[in-house]
């Protein structure tokens, strides 16, 4: 995981140290993008974070912000995006901003900043964390290696161990169990085991999330901005590819149901669990259509093209990744030149 991203951040520097970004940009930025977040909160010390690739600074997105505006980019939100896209006439070049699965700290570090500078964004919520009743699998690995100094695992019948005892195997046992985790074929055998972890590293995984996530209460704060978009995020973030059709539609119904019934608005935009093609793809695209949702984004990398308002349920996304907080990636990726040789020059890619 390290190896591939120091892979990305030496393109990066390559395309920007090279002016090869603003050569491309013609041709490889298109009309806009939606940029995706996670976790804003100050820098944290402790040796072990697994996590920290999901996280950037306060700081770091308020320049964010700032360097946006002086590439000229303008900051809309995702109502506006999907008016421009169907319009047929963008005008200048936009970003939005996303944060995905519904964090206490959007509401803590990102809304002041957001406010401050009258950015519009949304937030997409996984219905069962403001609930108090729902559990993000990797947090629990994540806490389970943490707490462990060894975890003995039976996965598709066979019994495995992982050594926790040093920061080093910690990182490599969190990267291993989250790639064998990903690889089972159904996503309710991957609760079913992460079950089982959290049973016996002894952990609370509805207590963990609860003190991770916004409550109803918050939301409330927050949708009452009308900078604020609220999005929906299914109900309890499965991977959706591995799920049963009916399980998917229902995780996405729900999940927009719940947020309607306690703030009073039905979402209209959505948020792939994941996002990857290994989690969602064209039988999803075509379940958050049939929904009713107006708009629903990916993981995958990449800008918007005017050719996008034909595919409105497999939007892109630009992640501002933690891990690399510098102003001239966000200038590289702004420009659509990154997640072009990535995507090797397809504007589109649905399938």
């Amino acid at each position: 995981m390290q190896v591939g991203r120091s892979v990305i951040r030496t393109g990066l520097e390559a395309l920007y140290f090279s002016g090869a970004h603003h050569v491309l940009r013609p041709w490889c930025g298109g009309v806009g993008a939606i940029l995706t977040l996670h976790h804003v909160r100050p820098a944290r010390t402790e040796a072990f974070q697994p996590s920290r690739a999901l996280e950037v600074t306060p700081g770091f997105l308020e320049a964010a912000l700032l360097a946006l505006r002086r590439m000229g980019l303008e900051t809309i939100s995702l109502d506006e995006m999907h008016a421009r896209l169907t319009g047929g006439d963008p005008c200048s070049r936009f970003v939005c901003i996303t944060f995905d699965d519904g964090y206490r700290d959007n509401l803590e570090w990102a809304y002041p900043i957001l406010k401050r500078h009258r950015v519009p964004f949304a937030i997409y919520v996984t219905s069962e964390v403001p609930d108090r009743r729902g559990c993000l699998w990797w947090r629990t690995i994540e806490q389970a290696v943490a707490a462990r100094r060894e975890i003995e695992l039976e996965i598709c019948g066979e019994k495995r161990r992982f050594a926790c005892r040093t920061t080093a195997e910690k990182h490599m046992a969190v990267a291993a169990l989250h790639r064998l985790f990903r690889a089972l074929p159904h996503d309710s055998q991957l609760r079913a085991t992460v079950a089982d972890l959290a049973v016996r590293a002894g952990i609370d995984e509805c207590a963990a999330t609860a003190a991770l996530g916004l409550s109803w209460a918050d939301l409330r704060e927050l949708a009452s901005d009308s900078l604020v978009t609220i999005g929906a995020h299914t109900v309890s973030h499965p991977i959706l590819c591995k799920t049963d059709a009916d399980v998917a539609r229902r995780e996405m119904t729900e999940g927009a149901k719940r947020i309607n019934d306690m703030l009073g608005r039905r979402p209209t935009h959505f948020s792939y669990p994941h996002g990857d093609p290994g989690a969602a793809g064209p039988r999803e695209f075509a379940l958050a259509r049939e929904a009713g949702f107006r708009t629903a984004v990916t993981t995958r990398p990449g800008v918007l093209f005017a050719e996008h308002r034909e595919h409105l349920w497999a939007l892109p996304r630009i992640s501002l990744n933690g891990e690399m907080q510098r102003l001239r990636y966000l200038q590289v990726l702004a420009s659509g030149t990154g997640t072009a040789l990535f995507n090797r020059f397809r504007r589109v890619n649905v399938t």
